[in-house]
């Protein structure tokens, strides 16, 4: 099986460069790497488009730029990686085996943080929280079968939560495959809006989202602009 990593970004100028050079060595190996843009102002696309193998346009929001992604990749396996997120050595083999070994037909990694202090408790929660429920975070780089991916219908299209959504209804057809090698993700998120005020944020928008808020309402308070 070949895997192909759809990364989906917006204005990540700063960061874009590091994040594609990082996926030297797995294209050097045959992984096919795919940058969606949602409509960068800072030169992103520019800057993405000799370090990775196609690099398309979407309309702005994670769920069509990966949807996108996913439609123009070769891939039989599909790996969705945010750009602050570094995928561990020999990520590649370890999804491909893995999947095979088990039977699977999706999952995710473990997360950790490049920042210590709270942020590490966050991703040990993080962590045991998918485990038990079985759903999983664009933070844990979720990937999952072609045919899987097709029969689920890609993201949802929603503002906000499409990784939670998505990997719900991928859960009813089987278990994820936890790998408990870590992505390692940016703080700096979190760290803006100050760590605690950002948790005590994520615990009320995921509540209200299982309660049947509007994802664009949720978007909205998470502060995506529109």
């Amino acid at each position: 099986m070949r895997l192909a990593i759809v990364m989906p970004v917006l204005n990540e100028a700063a960061t874009v460069e590091a994040a594609l050079a990082a996926l030297a060595p797995l294209r050097a190996r045959g992984v096919e790497v795919i940058v969606v843009d949602g409509g960068s102002s800072d030169g992103t696309a520019e800057l993405a488009q000799p370090l990775a193998d196609r690099v398309l346009s979407a309309p702005r929001g994670r769920s069509f730029q990966m949807n996108a992604g996913a439609a123009a990749a070769s891939g039989d396996v599909l790996l969705f990686l945010h750009a602050d997120t570094r995928l561990p050595d020999g990520a590649d083999r370890l999804i491909l085996d893995g999947l095979a070994h088990s039977r699977r037909q999706w999952g995710r990694f473990d997360v950790c943080f490049d920042q210590g202090g709270l942020l590490q408790v966050v991703a040990l929660t993080m962590n045991w929280r998918s485990r038990l429920t079985g759903i999983a975070t664009g933070d844990q780089a979720m990937f999952a079968t072609r045919a899987a991916f097709d029969e689920l219908g890609g993201f949802p299209p929603i503002a906000l939560m499409e990784d939670v959504a998505a990997s719900a209804r991928l859960k009813r057809v089987a278990r994820p495959l936890c790998l408990t090698a870590r992505v390692t993700t940016s703080g700096r998120r979190w760290h803006k809006r100050g760590t605690l005020r950002t948790i005590l944020l994520m615990w009320r928008l995921r509540l209200r989202y299982f309660l049947g808020a509007d994802p664009a309402h949720l978007a909205r308070d998470y502060g995506y602009a529109p």
